[in-house]
């Protein structure tokens, strides 16, 4: 049956060492996973039940420092966007009500990731009791390196993550730090939702997001995977 308009191409994230491609379906984000983050954006860092938003497919922006990195507009309405630098779990299988034991099979692979934040929207929306798409779902409001298999990474336990802006140091923290491990964010998230394969966890940033302005230059990783590189312009 034909459409009535053109669809649009599936969004995709490419694969390191591959010129295949991994279609995505979903992207979801944990929110305040590190303890140290949780504390400098004024919240309790104790362990409640975790809390989700999503970005949109379209959203992500193709920035391995493997191709040069990407360049991220400033996007519109705002004057303050901040930088947050994740780990990304992408799923090759899904489910409902996964077992926590059997979360791990789940997994295909791995990136980094930056979830760019229109700050000053998400204040704003929190403040007034609304959603934070505008703060967070924006053209762009994904950049992504390159993937890696989970069968050549191994399972993403522990390894630094860092992000620094214009050769200065700005984020870093340790995998182990997470609050929620990803086979519990797994396990969680699929009580919510029915997991696809396809779908991208980004699993939580550690301490140090900031302000980007145009002209800067963020260069991130995770230990064991290549890593992301952004130009604000």
């Amino acid at each position: 049956m034909p459409y009535v308009l053109t669809p649009p191409p599936v969004p995709a994230v490419a694969i390191a060492g591959s010129d295949d491609l991994f279609p995505v379906n979903r992207v979801y984000c944990v929110g305040r996973n590190y303890a140290a983050h949780a504390i400098e954006m004024g919240h309790d860092p104790d362990r409640d039940d975790p809390f989700f938003f999503k970005k949109a497919p379209d959203n992500l922006l193709p920035a391995s420092e493997l191709d040069g990195g990407g360049d991220f507009p400033y996007p519109p309405m705002t004057s303050d966007v901040h930088h947050e630098i994740e780990l990304v779990a992408a799923l090759g299988s899904g489910g409902k009500d996964i077992a926590l034991e059997n979360a791990m099979d789940c997994v295909w692979g791995y990136g980094v990731g930056i979830d760019m934040t229109r700050r000053d929207l998400q204040g704003e929306a929190k403040k007034a009791g609304r959603p934070w798409d505008t703060g967070k779902a924006f053209d762009h409001a994904a950049p992504i390196g390159r993937l890696h298999p989970a069968s050549e990474t191994g399972n993403m336990e522990s390894g630094r993550v860092w992000v620094d802006v214009n050769d200065a140091p700005r984020q870093e923290g340790d995998l182990n730090q997470l609050i929620w491990k990803i086979p519990e964010m797994i396990s969680y998230l699929s009580r919510l939702f029915t997991l696809q394969p396809g779908d991208l966890i980004f699993t939580g940033t550690p301490s140090g997001v900031g302000p980007v302005v145009r002209g800067d230059v963020l260069n991130g990783g995770v230990d064991g995977i290549s890593g992301i590189k952004v130009t604000v312009t």
